[in-house]
């Protein structure tokens, strides 16, 4: 999957970068998702995960884009509470099943 931050800044650098790959290891834990690889690009994220069946993707990346938006918020921003309205990824994601084809889609 890809997701990009709001309006595809190059925000996703230095202690964020950090911040973000420590949150989205935590984060998938908590739902019993695995990262099968991950890249933090300065204005995208790239993620190949393992989604097991009770979840649909749109769950996992919404779950994801939510939690880490209101983490970076907090961390980066000074943002203690009233979270709403903080955007920090764009609407929206790129997807697609991996299966016999995944070094296709690793290339």
């Amino acid at each position: 999957m890809v997701f990009i931050p709001k309006e595809r800044q190059k925000l996703i650098y230095g202690a964020i970068r950090k911040h973000l790959g420590i949150t989205f290891h935590e984060l998938v834990q908590r739902k019993d998702v695995r990262i099968e690889e991950g890249h933090l690009m300065k204005d995208h994220v790239h993620m190949c995960i393992n989604v097991p069946p009770k979840y649909s993707v749109l769950n996992i990346v919404g779950y994801l884009k939510g939690k880490s938006a209101i983490s970076i918020a907090k961390n980066f921003r000074g943002r203690q509470r009233n979270f709403n309205g903080e955007h920090f990824w764009i609407r929206g994601y790129f997807a697609s099943t991996v299966d016999l084809d995944e070094e296709v889609v690793l290339e």
